[in-house]
């Protein structure tokens, strides 16, 4: 059995990281920590565990693995920390709020022979790895464009303290907005379904709706659309956005020369093929999970087998590339110019 610790002990932790510890049957929750003291206390007594007063404490309270589900500032200092002190880490997305974090979180990963594993959980969906299995058989042909999107809307119902002055709207804390919370899952699984990375990003940020608590526009973005051009020649869009007041809609379509894949598309179907001839392939393998309606995202499992093999195949090595493609996205927005990475 796996000694787990959670620091972080928000909606992210209580939703998906504990529940999904508790049933794997390979792991024991044995610490938390919270800036939220009392949180972190109600949750120890429920679990019969500890809560520690700091995150130097609890790393040394004999783990050998944390989840870290903080505000995204806090998530390079956690880690490397972590892996520092011989302790696996499992980091939520994204993994840092500037490459050079990230690039030392990945250093300190190999320099530790620890696991770091990014949660970076619709590379888990069977239905994106049943997609992507058919266009690597060439299904649609060579891949020559694609649009993917991630609209809801927003955070603050989701935040464990829902509302506008919700951490995802403050600046020091996030950092970055909608192309953070929702952007990287569609990059990075981008580059997983084609194979491939971005090389270059032309992108606009920006903040449409989302107010605070005092009626301001909020710090971070709320909408982000980017086109990526990729390293093997295809182009496409990624749409990420806190202001779709309706469905939400986490979808991608994939444009090759022999047909069109569309992955959860309003259709029903998770995925449909549509041919030259206008003729159709369905495939029913699973629904994408949503906020209001929680599934097992698979990431714990996933972790808790990358601890057994001593390796994580959602590494900080294997997400970096979506990362440096967040920051472009990023630097285009704010120079108004295309970014080449």
């Amino acid at each position: 059995m796996y000694r787990i610790g959670i620091i972080g002990c928000g909606k992210i932790a209580q939703v998906r990281h504990i529940p999904e510890y508790l049933a794997s049957g390979k792991a024991v929750i044995a610490a938390f920590y919270d800036l939220n003291k009392a949180r972190a206390e109600e949750l120890a007594k429920t679990y019969n565990a500890i809560a520690y007063d700091s995150v130097d404490a609890l790393l040394e309270s004999g783990l050998d693995a944390v989840s870290v589900c903080t505000s995204n500032a806090t998530h390079a200092e956690i880690t490397i920390k972590a892996l520092k002190k011989g302790i696996s880490v499992l980091c939520e997305k994204p993994m840092a709020v500037n490459l050079e974090e990230a690039e030392a979180m990945a250093k300190a990963a190999a320099e530790s022979g620890k696991v770091l594993m990014i949660g970076q959980n619709q590379r888990l969906n069977k239905t994106h790895r049943t997609a992507r299995d058919l266009i690597r058989r060439g299904d649609i042909g060579k891949v020559l464009s694609f649009r993917t999107i991630f609209g809801h809307g927003g955070p603050e119902t989701w935040s464990i303290d829902p509302g506008k002055s919700t951490w995802f709207f403050d600046k020091s804390k996030a950092r970055m907005g909608a192309m953070a919370d929702l952007g990287i899952h569609k990059t990075d699984l981008i580059d997983f379904l084609l194979d491939d990375t971005v090389s270059s990003v032309s992108a606009s940020l920006s903040t449409l709706d989302k107010k605070d608590a005092s009626g301001n526009l909020i710090g971070v973005d709320d909408n982000a659309i980017c086109i990526y051009t990729m390293k093997k020649g295809a182009i496409g869009t990624m749409s990420a956005s806190w202001t779709y007041y309706g469905e939400e809609d986490n979808s991608t379509t994939i444009y090759g020369t022999e047909g069109i894949m569309v992955i959860y598309g309003s259709s029903g179907h998770s995925i449909t093929v549509t041919a030259k001839d206008g003729s159709h392939i369905y495939y029913d393998i699973d629904r994408m999970q949503t906020n209001d309606a929680q599934t097992s995202s698979g990431v714990i499992d996933e972790f808790l087998l990358s601890l057994d093999r001593g390796w994580a195949e959602i590494s900080a090595d294997a997400v970096l590339p979506a990362m440096r493609a967040v920051f472009a996205a990023i630097e285009s927005s704010e120079q108004k110019k295309e970014v080449k990475i």
